[in-house]
């Protein structure tokens, strides 16, 4: 039972929320749920609902909610422990969860806390305060996200450099390395830090640096950058290198230089065996997960320079394991293939790319595609697919074998990631399960997604 004020009386949520923030609310009671998903929906939350400690968690894990609703008392799985395993798990742990409950005994409440939860509201529920306690929650969220994201990504980019990276004291001390580095000079992660850069080169460079950094530190305003050389550098099995070494000075609380290697010795050999591997998905015959990630991977960097847009397609065959359970393996087998030959015709261009991604769920990369021509493609293969007329006795949205497809567009900017069009896309095609199957939603990253979604059930 709700006590509460009138959903007119609630103040309006912020217009960043409004546009990208997804709340998933678990509750076994229908109309306790009900009543808080229609509260959500009209503060203009994208909204998810589980009736069970399971369901939420599969959700969660796919569709990365920005807080969770919790009820505490459910049968089976209760709140408590659906929030330890959300907390255990990589995908989920840094979501934030709400409990609710009746309990609002002191220990209830802080078993709650200590479980990791941000909040307890106690039943019966005041919708008013919930809405405040939602908007305050994401608030902070977004807040502490815009901090560690800028911190990720720096660590990102630095972990994800093709060239190695040191961070060297004024005294030749080495304070830091990158993975690239540590793999040119054959060492592990953190051996490097704390040895002089005295031990990598000949005693005549190393001299000559050494030299370099101590003017710097005398006089940073007078001291030139020392640009590009090659030099020989020891790798640990005692081997010599031959590397490009850039030095760039740089001053937080005290001299620090930033030493850039680039291997000159040699190409890798290991992209060649990358290319030769195996890209094919054995049962379907079209690309498999890794020659996709690839393919996304080129073409995500092509619209990076281009500017233009880029479209990924997420389909999962409906009520697929009510199939198998009826008609068995083998012709579950037999069905994804004519499925997978379905949709591989809709990818004609050397820019578009159709995938088995695993088990029933495909992908379709569409390059130099905007939103509106991705739906068109989408809902494509959604009829193209329904019109094989593959018999599907058992289910309950169609005679016939079905998809739901989710459909997220973008164009990349330098601080975007591939994630984030694959979490756009998880989320629309959960919304048109969740719509009734056999149908295409569209949305895009970020803060567009909730505008996309409404554009497209505006038609």
């Amino acid at each position: 039972m709700y006590a509460s004020a009138h959903p007119s009386a609630l103040p309006p949520v912020a217009t960043a929320s409004r546009r990208d923030a997804a709340i998933l609310i678990v509750d076994d009671a229908p109309d306790n749920l009900g009543t808080l998903r229609k509260m959500m929906v009209q503060q203009g939350y994208q909204t998810f609902v589980a009736t069970s400690g399971e369901r939420a968690l599969q959700i969660a894990r796919r569709v990365h909610p920005d807080l969770i609703l919790l009820d505490v008392v459910m049968p089976g799985m209760d709140g408590f422990e659906t929030c330890r395993q959300l907390k255990s798990h990589a995908a989920t742990q840094r979501i934030p969860v709400i409990f609710m409950s009746a309990r609002t005994e002191t220990e209830d409440v802080v078993a709650g806390f200590d479980i990791g939860a941000v909040d307890y509201i106690g039943k019966p529920l005041r919708m008013a305060e919930v809405c405040a306690r939602v908007r305050t929650q994401l608030q902070i969220r977004s807040n502490n996200e815009n901090q560690e994201e800028q911190a990720e990504r720096l660590r990102t980019i630095v972990n994800n450099m093709a060239e190695g990276l040191l961070i060297i004291e004024a005294d030749g001390r080495i304070q830091f390395t990158n993975p690239a580095c540590d793999k040119y000079l054959g060492y592990q992660e953190n051996e490097l830090a704390g040895r002089s850069i005295a031990e990598l080169l000949n005693p005549m460079v190393a001299q000559e640096y050494l030299d370099y950094f101590e003017r710097y530190a005398a006089a940073p305003q007078t001291a030139h950058n020392h640009g590009t050389r090659e030099v020989i550098i020891r790798h640990r099995n005692g081997s010599s290198v031959c590397m490009d070494l850039t030095l760039t000075p740089m001053y937080l609380r005290q001299p620090l230089f930033i030493g850039l290697l680039h291997d000159i010795t040699h190409h890798k050999q290991s992209e060649d065996a990358l290319q030769r591997a195996a890209m094919v998905d054995p049962l379907t015959m079209i690309a498999n997960r890794r020659h996709f990630d690839a393919f996304l991977e080129k073409e995500w960097q092509r619209a990076l320079r281009s500017g233009l847009p880029l479209s990924l397609v997420v389909l999962d065959v409906d009520h697929f394991k009510l199939y198998n359970d009826t008609l068995g393996h083998p012709a579950g087998d037999a069905c994804l293939q004519q499925v997978a030959q379905a949709i591989a015709s809709h990818a004609l261009r050397p820019t578009d790319l159709a995938a088995r991604y695993g088990g029933e769920e495909f992908v379709l990369l569409f390059a130099e595609t905007d939103a509106d021509s991705a739906y068109l493609l989408a809902e494509s293969i959604r009829a193209h697919v329904e019109a094989l007329q593959l018999p599907h006795p058992r289910s309950p949205t169609s005679p016939w074998i079905t998809v739901s497809i989710g459909v997220s567009t973008i164009l990349p900017q330098q601080l975007d990631s591939t994630e984030s069009l694959f979490v756009a896309a998880d989320r629309a095609m959960y919304v048109a399960k969740e719509s009734g199957r056999n149908q295409v939603q569209a949305t895009l990253p970020g803060n567009a997604a909730m505008d996309a979604i409404k554009a497209l059930a505006s038609r």
